[in-house]
């Protein structure tokens, strides 16, 4: 039932603030439309089709290495009992708080020829040279695949391991009493009930393989996102690298659709049966411990060594990268990221509330708008932020030019840029957050407000937001957290002489001297340990 509320200026707001939040894309499409220009045809003529090809590598190996580590590893958690298995069923949800160019960075301190590994293999061996054994490099496509796989697998396998929860035990147990095996129920019953969730994961993972600068920009292999980087910063060619955010959105097109075409006609109707302690497989003698070795390995690569060895660098480096610095650039990031925060509540609340009231058509469409953000690589945000920002500092100068004022760079070339752009692709999480908050609150209470003579901006705030609270904190909290880890959009437009944490720590990488950035780096990683966290005690009230 629709309350009957004046809807002009909440329709007009939400309209707005959607149409506002999808202009960088609007723009980044049509300039990527326009003539060719030299510096893109230069690349179009040497690089670009080994870039491309080096991302969609990139793409299917992290998904195909994903799907290995993630697959069994959720079956084992949610249908298995084994030693441990409680512990490793959130422990495996770790590594997602590990940005992926600080693995690559220990991976490669630790492998490379000057590292300890190395050097052990020639004491243990006696070798003198490179040329007396053959040791693999790990700055290469292959290396970034492993390093972008065990960061990422955790969404694949939260993902389907959900599925399997929500699967109906029954027909496992049904599979059991025609004589399967284990492994043969896993692969002939779960996986391919499971085909829905595990397509969307590695769709996700996709997406996120393809966004992902620091990693590949650190082992030098050149792809899309690196190419986006390097024609603007490089070249100084805002076309051409909308040109290439072009490209890489095609490619998102395409993994969206190829992941709905899978999809198309396929219901799987089940009625669900609770996982409990007396229906799983019980894992005994060797069985159970290479089970149990499977996920401490899986833990270990992907989240604990590297945590040992950044805590190991921040106590031996503890005067060096414990310094007045950290705090400055831990501060910036806080300012950054609080401001990021209140501005998606806001206006995820102005869209939310019109979406709630309006009886008009299509009241999902301004909050639909609005959230495409949340889908673009960092780099290709970056791109899309700067052009209609650029044009109108160039308005703005021109309108000023006879008064004799010159303002300069006053929205692309400063804090404004950076802050409007985490807006834009942090909004889809606030409205996320807020939206199941909203689903819960009654109607009857629009009503009993509206009855007793309280408009709608009353009735947001005296009754929407108590109960909101809740959801207001969760969805702050996300947008806090991800704007504290955000890398590629901040390098783009950061202004002079700013540096968030993630800047900061990623420039001591560059450099290879982590080690003085090592309590920063530990500190990106504590805070996003914060989501996991919440995401673990939901999963275990809901399974409870």
């Amino acid at each position: 039932m629709h309350v009957k509320f004046s809807l002009s200026r909440w329709q007009l707001t939400a309209w707005l603030i959607g149409l506002l939040l999808v202009t960088p894309l609007g723009f980044l499409l049509f300039e990527s439309l326009q003539g060719d220009s030299d510096v893109f045809q230069h690349l179009f003529d040497t690089v670009l089709w080994d870039y491309t090809r080096n991302t969609l590598i990139l793409i299917a190996g992290v998904g195909l290495l994903s799907c290995i580590i993630a697959l069994p590893l959720a079956w084992l958690t949610a249908y298995c009992d084994f030693p441990g298995r409680k512990q490793f069923e959130w422990a495996l949800m770790l590594p997602l708080a590990m940005p992926t160019y600080l693995i690559a960075y220990v991976y490669t301190d630790l492998l490379d020829y000057a590292g300890p590994v190395q050097i052990a293999l020639r004491d243990w061996f006696g070798w003198q040279s490179p040329d007396d054994y053959w040791f693999f490099d790990i700055r290469t496509l292959t290396g970034a695949i492993f390093m972008i796989a065990l960061v990422l697998y955790p969404y694949l396998y939260l993902i389907f391991k959900t599925a399997l929860r929500e699967q109906s035990f029954k027909l496992v147990q049904a599979s059991q009493l025609m004589g399967l095996s284990p492994l043969q129920s896993f692969l002939r019953v779960s996986l391919p009930l499971g085909r829905g969730a595990i397509v969307a994961g590695v769709t996700l993972i996709s997406m996120e393989a393809m966004a992902d600068f620091a990693t590949v920009n650190y082992f030098a292999v050149s792809t899309l996102t690196t190419a986006v980087y390097d024609t603007w910063l490089g070249y100084y060619s805002l076309t051409a690298a909308a040109k290439i955010s072009g490209i890489m959105l095609l490619i998102l097109f395409l993994t969206i659709m190829v992941e709905r075409f899978s999809r198309r006609n396929q219901a799987v109707y089940e009625r669900q049966s609770s996982v409990n302690s007396a229906t799983l497989y019980r894992l005994k003698g060797s069985a159970a411990w290479a089970a149990s070795l499977a996920c401490t390995v899986v833990l270990v690569l992907a989240f604990i060594l590297p945590v040992g060895v950044l805590v190991k660098y921040a106590i031996v480096y503890a005067d060096e990268a414990w310094n007045g610095a950290f705090f400055n650039y831990a501060w910036q990031s806080f300012k950054v990221a609080v401001v990021v925060s209140i501005a998606t509540i806001l206006l995820s609340l102005l869209v939310l509330f019109y979406q709630r009231i309006a009886k008009q058509a299509y009241p999902l469409i301004p909050g639909r708008l609005a959230s495409t953000g949340y889908a673009l690589p960092g780099t290709v945000l970056a791109i899309a932020v700067l052009l209609p920002l650029t044009q109108l500092d160039d308005a703005l100068n021109n309108w000023l030019e006879p008064f004799g004022l010159s303002p300069g760079l006053l929205l692309s070339g400063t804090l404004f840029a950076m802050i409007f752009a985490y807006v834009v692709r942090f909004y889809a999480i606030a409205h996320g957050a807020l939206e199941s908050s909203f689903l819960r609150i009654s109607p009857s209470l629009d009503m009993a407000s509206q009855s007793m003579g309280k408009g709608p901006l009353q009735t947001l705030w005296r009754v929407h937001l108590p109960l909101l609270k809740r959801g207001i904190l969760t969805a702050g909290l996300l947008v806090f957290i991800e704007c504290m880890k955000e890398l590629p959009a901040a390098l783009l437009l950061r202004p002079f002489n700013f540096e968030t944490l993630a800047t900061h720590v990623f420039q001591y990488v560059s450099d290879e001297q982590l080690e003085l950035a090592s309590i920063s780096a530990l500190f990106i990683v504590l805070v996003g340990l914060i989501p996991l966290y919440f995401v673990n005690r939901s999963m275990e009230q809901n399974h409870s």
